[in-house]
């Protein structure tokens, strides 16, 4: 997925199979990080606690994990 932090509203959208993530919150010390966990959790309709951050914390293309229910 890529990320765009300090965008003006925080939006998910899909263009070219590619997910496009962007948040308000500027992309200082994690926090733009952690609005995406918590933008995507709420849009898939799971609880923070289930996405991680895999690869990309410094970068814009970013690899996101979702655990599977129990």
């Amino acid at each position: 997925m890529r990320v765009t932090p300090g965008a003006r509203h925080d939006e998910i959208r899909v263009e070219d199979e590619i997910v496009h993530v962007r948040v308000t919150s500027p992309p200082a010390d994690g926090a733009a990080n952690d609005a995406v966990l918590r933008l995507l959790a709420a849009a898939l309709g799971r609880p923070p606690r289930d996405l991680t951050l895999l690869r990309g914390a410094a970068a814009r293309i970013k690899l996101i994990g979702i655990a599977t229910s129990r």
